[in-house]
């Protein structure tokens, strides 16, 4: 195991990085500041995954090797593990049938897991498993697991297309006791809430909710006993508001100053998801000009490390250092358009003091290219700044 992590640190480790952690996250050259959060980048389940699918392409040489999906969502890295052979079978317009596996083929389950069906579907052609899934999302499996056994409906706060909430939803239905509904913003949540204490028009409710609940649903039935889980990588104070407001309702549909039997939540926010959120609003009480977020774009904890920088200051999310195009133009992805836009005159001149964070699946050697690029374009190249990150 130790030559597969060396081969990951030559991929992804960073000496720039590693010096501004030793110097408290701060380093200034010329009239340039760049503070980087106490806590950002890959985390021990992401580190977990790629160390796991590295040592399987060294256990497994002259046998194929797949992955269900993305590793992580971070292109960069997807691009990596590519190119070392290891094929993804969920590509899209380039999927293989699991009926063309055999028992000589490696899969790879990555760190969001994956669903019940194709996990049997793998298992039943005799493939080899090497399974990534992270420790946090298993504990979440174990919730709504039990929800289930209780013939409770799991109400999951997520992204309904995300990996990881079909893989929580499709456990949700274990032992077929059990069913789900995903909501994910609070407006969807309070939908829910009026549902839970007023009932109303079925199928508008459903038409409403269509694709994010299992089948045979039905709202009238499967609102009366609920427990709330949710994807690791959402905000913690949004899951926590999405818990309130399902618990008063419930409550007040029941009667009863006590919480009522028929609700049941449990913590289940990823510890890692949590450190960065934290390390950010803490960055974010000191002074700067504006903050870069470095990360996959369709990573949903770097999404959320986005929209908190965004209520404080000018903030820019950015897939890599090639998107400073320059210190007038910069492109970057807007959550609400949901697509990379080019924005003009977004750095201000020297002095000035730039927060860098990114998400748990964004690699070391990302961040510092973002970080030498914008030194680069205040005219300081990188041995200088090496220079000063080792001083």
């Amino acid at each position: 195991m130790a030559a597969v992590q060396a081969q990951v640190e030559v991929h992804y480790r960073s000496d720039i990085v590693d010096g501004l952690r030793r110097r408290g996250g701060e380093l200034t050259v010329g009239g340039v500041t760049v503070r980087l959060a106490k806590q950002f980048g890959f985390c021990y389940g992401v580190e977990r995954a790629i160390d796991l699918a590295y040592a399987a392409r060294k256990v497994f040489k002259g046998r194929r090797l797949f992955i269900l999906g993305e590793i992580i969502h971070n292109p960069e890295v997807n691009r990596q593990i590519g190119e070392m052979g290891i094929v993804n079978l969920l590509a899209k317009g380039e999927e293989v049938p699991l009926e063309s596996l055999d028992r000589d083929d490696v899969v790879i389950v990555p760190a969001f897991g994956t669903d019940v069906t194709t996990l049997n579907g793998i298992k039943a052609r005799g493939c080899q498993i090497v399974d990534t899934t992270c420790g946090d999302v298993m504990s979440v499996w174990k919730r709504v697991r039990q929800y289930a056994s209780d013939e409770m409906t799991s109400i999951i706060h997520g992204k309904a297309a995300h990996e990881e909430t079909k893989a929580t939803a499709s456990r949700a239905t274990s032992g077929g006791k059990g069913h789900y509904l995903v909501v994910l913003t609070l407006g969807e949540t309070d939908e829910v809430c009026q549902y839970i204490e007023h009932g109303g028009d079925k199928a508008a409710f459903l038409n409403r909710f269509d694709g994010a609940y299992s089948e045979g649903f039905d709202p009238d039935l499967h609102l009366k006993r609920v427990g709330v889980a949710n994807q690791t990588t959402m905000l913690r104070g949004e899951t926590e508001e999405v818990q309130r407001r399902i618990a008063a309702s419930i409550q007040r549909r029941d009667g009863g100053s006590e919480p009522s039997a028929n609700f049941r939540f449990f913590d289940t926010i990823c510890g890692a998801t949590q450190e960065r959120q934290d390390a950010l609003k803490e960055m974010l009480a000191s002074r700067m000009d504006l903050l870069l977020v470095v990360g996959g774009y369709n990573s949903s904890n770097t999404s959320h490390l986005a929209e908190m920088g965004q209520e404080k200051l000018p903030t820019y999310f950015i897939r890599n250092a090639g998107r400073l195009e320059s210190g007038e133009k910069i492109t970057h992805f807007d959550l609400h358009l949901k697509e990379e836009v080019r924005s003009k005159g977004w750095m201000p001149s020297a002095p000035i003091i730039v927060g860098v964070t990114a998400g748990a699946s964004c690699p070391n050697n990302l961040i510092e290219e973002t970080i030498v690029r914008l030194f680069e374009l205040h005219g300081h190249g990188r041995e200088a700044v090496l220079a000063a990150a080792l001083a």
